[in-house]
């Protein structure tokens, strides 16, 4: 593998090259933030226009069929995403994927007017190879750009921009679909296309990203020594992934981890809600996101001196949280509504739904961006975070497929919440045990021990 003469990961460079600048182009405060809009216009485009159950028609066959086969490839490429993005860089590997996020939403104009499947189907099989290369680039940026004792911080910066784009995603079809009502059936054709123009601009946006090679902190270090991999090498280090004990204990938190954006977008916003109501509460789940993100970062960096003890701690408040919101989920599933709400004209019956879809939100937030923070706390450097990024992107998306279809097979409500709840609820003991036998209180990792490396430059 290539290397410069001072391209070492957390390596100091010439004192002459340092800045303090927070907005330098190639400071880790900035690529974050421009991952973070790339993310904003594309993934998060995507997550309100799922968010609206059945992709905003009133028939979710449709949207289930199309999401099962994106996550079904998504699963795979997920996995692979990582050793792509090894070999091709942030610049070809993000504009790929990013393209494939438009012809999605366009599938959808499509079926507006003709009410075939599939094309949305073939669409979405091609999203999940795109987003598997944007996922996988994204996680090695937002787990080895930043310095390590602040990776939750910049997670949650990250998260933040990345969910203004369902925030501003749900404001589209609340607004386009105001007037029309509680009897309106499905969006109408200016939601897709204001979804399709902020995805083209993702994907232009992504061409801003710099490879880790070029990225320095503001301790005068650079990000990564990796330039640029093979397909041999990462072929075998992806096969490794499988029988990676730190990986194996990830799965369950993973496989959940969109398993339960069925249960929340179909079963609750999509079944309890008129259509424009949808569009609104999107708005507040994916704001409380970003509250959450804020949050969790804040735990995962700041509550103590010892990184082991931040992460115990982050794990208990996010386990804590998420029992709680999954209690006032069963208490909302054996009320069930039989009549729709609209948040202007139910009352004080849509407040109590309205609170845990906002809650929802909110554990989503704090559930990702502490596995984030565990497969950030495992390593430093860009190509084995790209890797770990990509492996539990596939895991997780390996769930959502099987979600989809689950769905489809019309699996009761009931059941689909136990057993996320349950899926949940497996996953914070086995990321204890992570914690404290992978992630050290000094910073250094297995991969990486700490050495002296000669720069090539005197004193």
């Amino acid at each position: 593998m290539s290397s410069t003469g001072y391209g070492e990961s957390g390596t100091q460079i010439p004192e002459n090259t340092k800045s303090t600048s927070l907005f330098r182009y190639n400071s880790p405060f900035v690529q974050i933030i421009l991952i973070g809009l790339v993310c904003f216009c594309c993934p998060g485009m995507f997550n309100a226009l799922s968010g609206m159950g059945g992709g905003g028609q009133v028939n979710a066959t449709a949207s289930n069929n199309s999401l099962t086969a994106l996550y079904t490839t998504f699963a795979i490429f997920g996995i692979l995403g990582g050793g792509i993005y090894n070999i091709l860089g942030p610049h070809l590997t993000l504009f790929a994927g990013c393209s494939t996020y438009v012809l999605y939403a366009g599938s959808f104009l499509y079926y507006n007017h003709y009410q075939h499947q599939t094309f949305a189907i073939v669409s979405g099989a091609i999203l999940g190879i795109g987003a598997g290369l944007v996922w996988a680039a994204q996680g090695a940026i937002m787990t080895s750009y930043p310095p390590v004792n602040r990776k939750g911080t910049y997670i949650s910066i990250f998260w933040s921009i990345f969910n203004m784009g369902g925030v501003i995603g749900g404001l589209i079809p609340f607004i386009s679909n105001y007037h029309r009502g509680n009897n309106a059936a499905s969006v109408n054709d200016g939601t897709y296309i204001g979804f399709m123009v902020f995805m083209s601009v993702g994907a232009i946006l992504s061409m801003s990203i710099l490879p880790a090679s070029k990225v320095i902190r503001d301790d005068g270090t650079r990000c990564t020594n990796m330039l640029y991999s093979n397909v041999a090498t990462e072929s075998v280090e992806i096969l490794k992934l499988f029988y990676n004990w730190k990986m194996l204990l990830i799965i369950p938190a993973a496989w959940s981890s969109n398993f339960f954006y069925t249960y929340q977008f179909n079963h609750v916003n999509g079944t309890e809600f008129s259509l424009r109501t949808r569009g609104f509460n999107n708005v507040f789940y994916w704001g409380a996101q970003m509250v959450g993100s804020v949050g969790i970062g804040y735990i995962m960096d700041f509550s103590f001196k010892s990184r082991r003890n931040r992460g115990l701690l982050g794990i208990g408040v996010v386990a804590t949280l998420g029992s709680v919101i999954w209690v006032g989920a069963l208490a909302n599933q054996i009320k069930h509504h039989t009549k729709i709400l609209d948040f202007k004209d139910s009352g004080s019956s849509f407040a109590g739904p309205f609170v845990l879809y906002f809650s929802f939100g909110l554990l989503d937030a704090i559930f990702q961006s502490m596995v984030y923070w565990v497969i950030g706390a495992l390593a430093n450097d860009s190509e084995i975070l790209s890797r770990y990024s990509g492996f539990y992107k596939g895991i997780q998306s390996a769930g959502a497929a099987v979600a989809w279809q689950i769905d489809n097979r019309n699996v009761s409500s009931m059941t689909q919440l136990i057993v996320n709840w349950v899926l949940t609820s497996v996953s914070y003991p086995l990321l204890l045990v992570l914690i404290l036998l992978a992630v050290k209180d000094d910073n250094k990792t297995e991969e990486e021990p700490v050495k002296e490396v000669d720069t090539g430059f005197a004193g």
